[in-house]
């Protein structure tokens, strides 16, 4: 739904911003907010959270997850005097039994991936991972840019529906789509043709493991492995073929074989430019 369809849906329910906010566990002021235009770009759960309740209607019960208390007023304005505070969140189901409606129905602050009906909390990434992520993104993005192609880059936060069910939503580093048919407006449908995981000590054993296995069986055709601390890179450039990887350094020129590996990415020129982050 679109922010105009959204509040169309409000009229036609009779329901208010206080019951919206309340059903679908968004904050008060951030309902308000999105619905009145001010924010220009709702994050992706928020939209998706509220228009699960919206299109369910008023037979739909939401439970809460957030508690609320007065903010004192913003010296600089912009307050609406509401913030939310999460509520400790405790689930409520084993784990192998959560869907997408459990997903989308988690507190706004919580990053989580759904993979096969479990979830994984996902910690904030460090400043390393961001500007490694940003720098990859840009030179892939460059390439696909300077070569006319067709394929499209994105960087996280990315909602991934790997496998088409309610079960798996991933959230990859970076995922190269190939395949415009496979988008919709709230990620993709379907697995990357290409996916670049930059590894963290929270995420590290989830991204060896678990998700190399779900991109495997989904049909991702080349995973990239980063590992900024020991500074390497282990490439599949063939996931769906022998799936030996190839280790790379910070040192090397990395090819894309999705694309013929006319497309290399510097990382020793990457580094130069992010080597003083290894210094703080």
């Amino acid at each position: 739904m679109t922010v105009e369809e959204m509040k169309a849906r409000k009229r036609e329910l009779g329901m208010t911003n206080e019951e919206l906010a309340a059903r679908s566990g968004v904050p008060l002021g951030t309902v308000q907010k999105v619905l009145s235009g001010a924010t220009k770009a709702p994050r992706l759960k928020t939209l998706l959270a509220l228009e699960n309740v919206l299109r369910k209607g008023r037979g739909f019960e939401s439970e809460r997850m957030y508690s609320f208390h007065r903010l004192p007023e913003d010296p600089a304005g912009g307050t609406d005097g509401v913030a939310e505070t999460p509520a400790p969140y405790t689930y409520k189901k084993k784990q192998g039994e959560y869907t997408l409606e459990d997903y989308y129905a988690l507190p706004e602050d919580r990053r989580v991936e759904l993979i096969d009906g479990v979830i994984y909390d996902m910690s904030a990434p460090s400043n390393l991972h961001q500007v490694l992520s940003g720098y990859l993104f840009r030179r892939l993005a460059d390439y696909v840019d300077d070569h006319d192609g067709n394929c499209m880059v994105y960087i996280a936060p990315f909602a991934v529906q790997l496998d088409r069910d309610d079960r798996t939503m991933v959230e990859p580093d970076i995922a190269v789509v190939c395949d415009r048919n496979k988008l919709k407006r709230f990620g993709l449908c379907g697995e990357p043709d290409m996916i670049v995981e930059i590894l963290s000590p929270s995420s590290r054993r989830t991204d060896i493991t678990v998700k190399f296995r779900k991109y495997l069986d989904a049909g991702v055709r080349e995973y990239w492995l980063v590992y900024p601390e020991e500074k390497k890179i282990v490439a599949y450039h063939d996931l769906q073929g022998d799936q030996i990887p190839t280790v790379y350094t910070f040192e090397d020129n990395v090819p894309v074989h999705i694309w013929q590996d006319t497309c290399r990415v510097d990382f020793a020129e990457i580094y130069s430019r992010i080597r003083f982050l290894y210094e703080l």
